[in-house]
């Protein structure tokens, strides 16, 4: 749910910038991995007391509504995918004490929504100033709680702070004619980018003028967004941040009188929930759901450029929005597609992020750590054993033994890079995104088979098609649905004047990005059509 874009690394400490580590000489014994020195999580932990103790408790975080932190909610167990240890985990609230939470942000809005947009700049500029401040500490969360390796956790940090330091300086030019809405904005979103998609959203949400809610993930993510909102909070910009099921809150959190739009991030089956519930109510809103993003590849002959993208096309485990886990190949180009992609999927590394040969090492350069959980590894390591008994035939399959871990960690969340070719109908890989380290590869035969595979999941947000002559990428490119196509290349999210959005059950509500985030958060002259996909029309920006 976030672009692949990754901005200039910056200096920092007390990790430097990444560098290969050093293979032992060929026939000698690997020395065991150990845990990077700094890197544990009791210290990431006791650096979080340390830095917002208004939201840390002992070994529990607490819950922001009506300003102020609140220790109610009873707290799940939760384990670091990672390796499986124990951290502290949301502490779900009940449905009465959630719609108590959303009148007091109503309330909060009211008064925000008065403030000038100059205080409103300086305030979230302070925060952007605390974030920054704290950068290595959120990253490292980011690591434990969700598991990307170190380089993904400091770019999601960044693009967070560097996007929103761009709407500061750009907002006065999007605002005339435009105001508030008459109630908060909600937001539910998935765990995999807390900051450059949730964080981001939320402080943008904010400086148009909006108190803000947000949901933290129930599977990853809550330490470092209750650090986040704590930082963002001390500066005065209104957030409220809560725990608790989707089922239990989305009474208070999507249905609420009082809200102002819905913005989600997620699954099509919670989506789907969510859009009828804002459908019935006429509210705004702002779905992102999920869809099969296909690459294709139709007359196409530089191999060199595309062997060169397929390893990135791995990176956090294909665990975005924006990862591209179908390829599409024309029949007669399948030996050359082969000759490029299985060479780089054998070179995908995973592991864990945080292990290395000696202490005194840089943090390893990974393409991916663990899944969110064992859960998912579990049920996607059976939906590949179920499509290869049906007639998928695997071209690639990782071994667990290939990636970097510590002497006797738990593995379960783990599973290494594999590619199918030819999944069947059945198959949920035929036609669903994986959200994990799994490609598959349709061969076909004709335009029309072409666009058909690329289509499958009935809308994407982004696709790719490698293709030689512009003319047929001209006339190709139109057929498939995503919100952006690229060619002889992937798309992302992408930053700041870029929009995004989707195609058909991809998404649904206003599209973001750019100018369109800040008007489909806030209210512009009467009877204005926003782009999106509503019930009643779909606009292009």
């Amino acid at each position: 749910m976030a672009s692949d874009r990754t901005p200039p690394l910056r200096p920092f400490h007390p990790f430097h910038p990444l560098r290969e580590t050093q293979t032992p000489p060929v026939g000698a014994p690997a020395a065991p991995l150990v845990l990077k020195p700094g890197t544990e999580w009791a210290g990431a932990w006791q650096r979080c007391l340390a830095a917002a103790p208004e939201a840390f408790r002992d070994e529990r975080v607490l819950n922001l509504w009506a300003g102020t932190w609140q220790p109610d909610g009873t707290p799940l167990p939760a384990v670091t995918p990672v390796d499986g240890t124990p951290v502290p985990g949301p502490p779900r609230l009940d449905a009465a004490t959630a719609h108590r939470a959303v009148r007091a942000a109503v309330d909060a809005h009211r008064e925000w929504l008065h403030v000038p947009l100059a205080d409103r700049k300086a305030r979230v500029a302070a925060a952007l100033d605390a974030l920054d401040a704290h950068r290595d500490l959120l990253a490292l969360l980011l690591v434990w709680e969700i598991g990307k390796p170190w380089r993904l956790a400091r770019a999601d940090v960044d693009r967070a702070v560097d996007g929103v330091r761009w709407y500061v300086a750009e907002i006065d030019r999007m605002l005339p004619g435009r105001a508030p809405l008459p109630g908060p904005v909600s937001n539910i979103a998935s765990w995999n980018y807390p900051m450059s998609v949730l964080v981001h959203a939320m402080l943008v949400q904010a400086l148009a003028g909006n108190a803000v809610i947000a949901k933290t993930p129930t599977d990853g993510g809550l330490a470092c967004l209750t650090l986040a909102s704590a930082l963002a909070a001390r500066e005065g910009v209104p957030l409220t941040l809560v725990s608790g099921s989707g089922g239990e809150l989305s009474e208070a959190l999507v249905r609420a009188p009082g809200i102002g739009c819905v913005s989600f991030v997620g699954g099509r089956d919670t989506g789907a929930r969510v859009a009828t519930a804002v459908a019935d109510l006429g509210k705004r809103h702002v779905l992102e759901q999920e869809g099969l993003n296909a690459w294709g590849v139709w007359g196409f002959s530089d191999w060199t450029a595309l062997g060169a993208r397929i390893r990135k096309t791995f990176e956090y485990a294909k665990q975005r929005c924006t990862a591209y886990p179908r390829f599409v190949v024309q029949r007669e180009a399948f030996a050359d597609f082969l000759a490029v992609y299985l060479p780089a999927v054998r070179d995908v590394r995973f592991g864990h992020p945080l292990a290395v040969e000696a202490p005194g090492d840089d943090l390893p350069e990974l393409d991916f750590g663990p899944l969110i959980n064992a859960a998912k590894a579990e049920e996607l390591t059976g939906q590949v054993a179920e499509a290869v008994r049906r007639g998928a035939v695997p071209l690639h399959r990782g071994r667990l033994a290939d990636g970097r871990f510590l002497p006797g960690q738990d593995t379960g969340a783990y599973v290494p890079a594999v590619a199918l070719l030819s999944p069947p109908p059945s198959s949920p890989l035929h036609h669903a995104e994986p959200f994990g380290p799994v490609d598959t590869v349709v061969p076909v035969d004709t335009e029309a088979e072409l666009l058909a595979a690329m289509n499958a999941s009935n809308g994407a947000l982004v696709a790719a098609l490698s293709c030689d002559d512009e003319a047929v990428f001209a006339r190709l490119a139109p057929q498939i649905r995503a919100f952006k196509v690229g060619r002889n290349g992937p798309r992302s999210r992408g930053d700041r004047e870029e929009l995004f959005g989707g195609f058909g059950a991809s998404w649904r509500g206003a599209f973001v990005g750019g100018e369109l985030l800040v008007r489909a958060v806030t209210e512009g002259p009467t009877g204005e059509r926003l782009p999106g996909n509503f019930p009643e029309y779909h606009l292009m920006p």
